[in-house]
C-alpha cells in the first residue's frame, strides 16, 4: 500500500482523483433514485389508472422490485470489480443506468416500470465496486474518512435530487427520468476520460460465479475472523437507520400535523448534519478515539434520538432535533471500514458486495416492520395509539448493533493482549 497518502482528506483539493470519482458515482446514482420521487405517484396513478391510495401500494412494491435486485447483483458485481478491475464494472453500469432511466422516460405501462426498477436495482449494485475503489486507494487506517466522504455524498443526492426532481416536474412527468439518465451519460463520459484503474492485475483473482451471489459470500467470508459481528451489527443498524427514509413523512404528519414543505426541510436538515460530520468529524474522531469507540458514539446518538421520537409531540423541538442527528453518520463509515480492513486486497469486491447486499436487505425489512407496525398502532382499531412504536423498534436494533460492536471490540482486545 506503498504510495497512497492519509494526508489526502486534509482539504477537498487533496481528495485523490479516484475518491473524486467514486464519490460521483454515488452521488449520480442517489441523485437519479431521488430526483423521480416526487413524480412517481402520478406516473403511477397515470400508468396504472388507479387511485392515490391504490398507486401508494403499487410505489412501495417498486421500491421492494429495486431493493430485491439490488441484494441480488450486488456480490456480483463486487466479485467482477475485483476480477477485471473497478473499472470496466462501475462505467458499464453507468451506461446501464443511463439507458436504462431513458427507456423508463418512455415505459408505456406499470409492467415496463417494474422491468426499469429492476434493472436500476441490479446496477445500483455498483456501490460494491464503487467502494471498493476507496479500499484500492487509501490505506486501512484512512478508509473511515474515506468512506465517509462516500456516505456525504451519497447523502448529498438524497437532498438534491428530490428538489431537482420537484422543479422540473412542471415538465412532465417523464422529465425527471430524462435528467437522471443524462446525469449518468455525463458522469460515464467523465469516467472515460479521467478515472483511472485502482485494481492492478498482479492484484485481481479469478471469477467464481459460485462466489458471486448472496449466498457464495457468506459462504466464501464465513472464515473471516470476526466479520458476522459487524455484519450483524451492520445490517440491524441499516434497518434502524432506513425508519427515516419508509417511515418519516408519515410518522410526521401524523404526530406534528407537517405537511410537504416542513417533512422535506426536516430531512434536508439530518441530512445536511450527517454529511457535515462524515465530512469533518468523522476522520479526527477515529483517529483519536478509534472506530468501535466512535461506532458506539454514533449509535448512543441514534437511540436518544429515536426515544425523543418516541416521547415528543412537539414540532418545533423535533426540527432542532433533526439539526442533531448528524452523529449517526458516524456508524455506517466506520462499519465498513472495519469489515474492509478483515479482509486481503484481493476480495474487497466480494465483501464490500456482501456489505451492498445485506443494506439491501435492510431496506426490504425497512418498510415491511415500519409501515406495518404505524398502521397497527395509529389506525382505528389500534389496540393503544402508539406512534412511536417504529421508532422503539429501530431503537432495539440499534442497542443490538451496539451489543456486537461491543463485543468485537472485546475480542480485538482479547486478541491483542495475546500476541503480547
Amino acid at each position: 500500500m506503498a504510495g497512497r497518502s492519509s494526508a489526502i482528506f486534509s482539504k477537498p483539493s487533496s481528495i485523490d482523483p479516484r475518491i473524486r470519482f467514486a464519490m460521483l458515482v454515488m452521488l449520480t446514482y442517489s441523485v437519479g433514485f431521488g430526483i423521480i420521487m416526487p413524480v412517481m405517484p402520478t406516473l403511477v396513478m397515470e400508468l396504472g389508472h388507479m387511485s392515490l391510495s391504490d398507486a401508494t401500494s403499487v410505489g412501495g412494491a417498486l421500491v421492494a422490485t429495486y431493493a430485491v435486485f439490488q441484494f441480488l447483483f450486488s456480490p456480483l458485481m463486487g466479485n467482477l470489480g475485483d476480477r477485471f478491475g473497478r473499472r470496466p464494472v462501475v462505467l458499464f453500469a453507468l451506461l446501464g443506468f443511463a439507458v436504462d432511466y431513458a427507456v423508463m422516460a418512455f415505459a408505456p405501462s406499470l409492467l415496463w416500470l417494474f422491468l426499469g426498477r429492476a434493472v436500476a436495482g441490479g446496477l445500483g449494485a455498483v456501490f460494491a465496486p464503487a467502494q471498493a475503489i476507496v479500499a484500492d486507494a487509501t490505506p486501512r487506517e484512512s478508509r473511515v474518512q474515506a468512506f465517509g466522504l462516500l456516505g456525504a455524498a451519497f447523502g448529498a443526492g438524497f437532498i438534491i435530487g428530490p428538489g431537482i426532481g420537484g422543479m422540473i416536474a412542471g415538465l412532465g412527468t417523464r422529465a425527471p427520468f430524462l435528467a437522471a439518465s443524462a446525469l449518468a451519460l455525463v458522469t460515464l463520459i467523465y469516467g472515460l476520460l479521467r478515472f483511472e484503474e485502482t485494481l492492478p492485475p498482479e492484484r485481481r483473482r479469478p471469477f467464481s460465479l459460485r462466489r458471486a451471489n448472496p449466498l457464495g459470500a457468506i459462504v466464501s467470508l464465513r472464515n473471516v475472523s470476526g466479520i458476522w459481528l459487524l455484519a450483524g451489527a451492520y445490517l440491524l443498524w441499516i434497518t434502524a437507520i432506513n425508519i427515516c427514509p419508509v417511515l418519516w413523512a408519515w410518522f410526521a404528519t401524523d404526530r406534528y400535523g407537517w405537511g410537504p414543505g416542513m417533512i422535506g426541510l426536516s430531512l434536508a436538515c439530518t441530512g445536511i448534519s450527517m454529511a457535515v460530520c462524515q465530512v469533518f468529524v468523522i476522520g479526527p474522531l477515529t483517529a483519536r478515539i478509534g472506530p468501535n469507540r466512535a461506532i458506539l458514539i454514533g449509535l448512543a446518538g441514534a437511540m436518544a434520538g429515536q426515544i425523543f421520537y418516541i416521547v415528543n409531540g412537539v414540532g418545533w423541538l423535533a426540527l432542532i432535533v433533526s439539526l442533531m442527528l448528524g452523529i449517526q453518520g458516524i456508524v455506517q463509515p466506520s462499519l465498513t471500514a472495519l469489515l474492509s480492513a478483515a479482509v486481503d486486497d484481493d476480495r474487497q469486491g466480494e465483501l464490500l458486495g456482501l456489505n451492498s447486499s445485506l443494506a439491501a436487505l435492510a431496506a426490504i425489512a425497512a418498510p415491511l416492520s415500519y409501515n406495518s407496525l404505524f398502521t397497527l398502532f395509529t389506525g382505528s382499531d389500534a389496540p393503544v395509539s402508539f406512534p412511536g412504536a417504529p421508532f422503539a423498534l429501530a431503537f432495539l436494533l440499534a442497542a443490538t448493533a451496539m451489543l456486537l460492536v461491543g463485543i468485537d471490540a472485546s475480542r480485538r482486545i482479547g486478541a491483542r493482549l495475546g500476541d503480547i
